[in-house]
């Protein structure tokens, strides 16, 4: 009696199931008792049918589910690898990257010799996260490093492994290392790129009923997956690459033992700049007088994929101007055309198009003269977008970390337009807004923030609560913002009444061709007879 009370306590449902099945039968077999004779028999007649088609149903969406769901449909891996050879990419034809270059070859090295390595007590390097601003070359150094190694590459999105149904991406995750781990077994290694690694990879968030994003479970598939790869069967390397802050990365992923090594790739700098310039311009027909120098320096915070739009761009031009050789204006106007867009081709009246002369004449002036790092590079006055007029410039030499001098002078050139406006027409116009807001961000990050004021007030203002200022403070600080404006517009307004015969010899000269580049600048000047001594300026004579 015990046996059945407990049989009946550990399958109470399946008990209560299946007498309710057989209820179900029973009231059937009652309801087809009901029935006249022809209804009963033409039930009975087409119940097998019935039975087979719920069948045929439930099998095709099992098939279905299997098949989209499972190993098959969407959590297909679809890519094959690409054999080393068929790369085609080495470490030379990567230009610029020196810095990254070189520890993506200590990892070439490592993945050589991981025989060796592992015969020490040593593990091969699992996963690489390379880091750095778009188009600056990561896809390409991750072939570079394939290529060098001699194995093959498997190519992945983080936006490949994310759809709308839920796992699929996890098994999408499962099949690219099944297939990844084969290659190796037949090859050696293999490597799996993994492009916008944030998609998948950014920080899992988690309910109070223990679920999560349904990147979560791809992620904890690509972890688990990683965790597997300490095997001498299976010498996959994981390459990553994120134009996103590392950390956004969820933790697990950045820790020891998965990403093992992190590349930074920054931007290039004034030698790596030439030298991608260099390389593309070869491979379009060119005037020899190109100053690939002076392109380098005007392109600073340009990725290589932006120099080489830039060199493609100017080739367009050429060739819609009927030129046969690409030379220095196309180029430049290439710069122009991808910074701020075409030329609108305003039809502005002579007024207009005088003060906007002087407006940037100012500007140029000012920048030439009394700017301690930067250098005018075009002044124009033809119209792009929103921008009447502007004055292109670049910096003298690679800097990173700004002074105090190079700031007050940014501010001066900033106010040096109004400036011109002011003296020339006793009036401004409404083309100063950006030069104002400019000059009042930079001014007021001195004071706030920087302790580049007067009084030399000491740290960052701006990470209090405002409410945690007393009043007093907050208007000193806001004083010494105005102060340093008001100073830098009387230095700028000083200068521009001082040289004025220059800045007329400026504007009659943009007044006629419309655009002055940096040679033809100081050949007005001079021209002019204009003679300023520009160290005694700088120096304050």
């Amino acid at each position: 009696m015990r046996k059945i009370k407990q049989f009946i306590k550990n399958n109470l449902i399946w008990i209560l199931i299946g007498a309710g099945g057989l209820f179900l039968i029973l009231l059937s077999i009652y309801g087809l008792m009901q029935l006249e004779s022809f209804y009963r028999t033409m039930t009975l007649a087409t119940m097998p049918i019935q039975f087979l088609m719920v069948a045929m149903n439930a099998l095709v969406f099992v098939f279905f589910y299997a098949y989209f769901f499972m190993r098959r449909g969407f959590g297909q891996i679809k890519k094959t690898a690409i054999k080393s050879e068929n790369i085609k990419v080495k470490f030379s034809d990567v230009i610029g990257l020196e810095g990254a270059k070189k520890e993506a070859l200590e990892v070439v090295s490592l993945i050589k010799d991981r025989k060796q390595v592992q015969k020490i007590g040593g593990k091969i390097i699992k996963g690489i996260l390379l880091i750095g601003p778009p188009g600056c070359g990561k896809t390409l150094l991750a072939k570079a490093i394939a290529t060098e190694c001699g194995i093959p590459f498997i190519n992945m999105a983080g936006s490949e492994f994310v759809e709308v149904f839920v796992g699929v991406g996890a098994s999408r995750m499962r099949n690219l290392f099944k297939k990844a781990r084969e290659y190796a077994l037949v090859n050696g290694a293999c490597i799996v790129f993994i492009d916008e690694i944030e998609v998948i990879g950014r920080g899992r968030t988690f309910s109070y009923m223990g679920g999560g994003e349904e990147t979560n479970s791809t992620q904890n598939q690509l972890l688990v997956e990683m965790d597997g790869l300490d095997t001498s069967k299976s010498n996959v390397i994981v390459i990553a690459a994120t134009n996103a802050n590392e950390e956004v990365l969820d933790k697990a992923l950045t820790r020891p033992g998965r990403f093992d090594r992190k590349i930074n790739i920054t931007l290039p700098n004034l030698k790596e700049r030439e030298a991608l310039f260099s390389f593309y311009l070869s491979k379009i027909k060119y005037l020899q007088d190109v100053k690939i120098d002076r392109l380098a320096r005007k392109a600073v915070g340009k990725s290589p994929a932006d120099i080489e739009n830039i060199v493609k761009e100017a080739a367009l031009i050429s060739a819609r101007k009927k030129k046969d050789l690409t030379d220095m204006d196309d180029l430049s106007d290439a710069m122009d055309r991808i910074d701020l867009g075409m030329e609108t081709h305003l039809e502005m009246t002579p007024a207009e198009l005088e003060q906007t002369a002087y407006h940037e004449a100012g500007h140029a002036l000012s920048l030439y003269m009394l700017h301690p790092t930067n250098d005018v590079f075009k002044v124009t006055i033809k119209s792009h977008k929103d921008s009447f007029g502007l004055v292109s410039y670049h910096p003298k030499e690679e800097f990173h970390i700004y002074n105090k001098e190079k700031l007050l002078a940014d501010i001066l050139v900033d106010l040096s337009g109004y400036a011109a406006e002011k003296i020339k027409y006793g009036t401004t116009s409404t083309g100063v807004s950006s030069d104002f807001a400019d000059a009042m961000r930079i001014a007021n990050a001195m004071v706030w923030r920087l302790g580049m004021g007067r009084k030399n007030f000491v740290g960052d203002f701006s990470v209090m609560p405002k409410e945690q200022l007393s009043s007093k403070l907050k208007e000193q600080l806001n004083d010494e913002t105005l102060s340093i404006l008001e100073t830098s517009l009387k230095k700028a307004e000083t200068f521009l009444r001082k040289n004025w015969k220059a800045v007329d010899a400026v504007v009659e000269k943009l007044l006629e061709v419309k655009e002055l580049d940096f040679d033809e600048f100081e050949e007005t000047l001079k021209n002019a007879g204009v003679k300023i001594n520009k160290s005694a300026v700088l120096r304050g004579q």
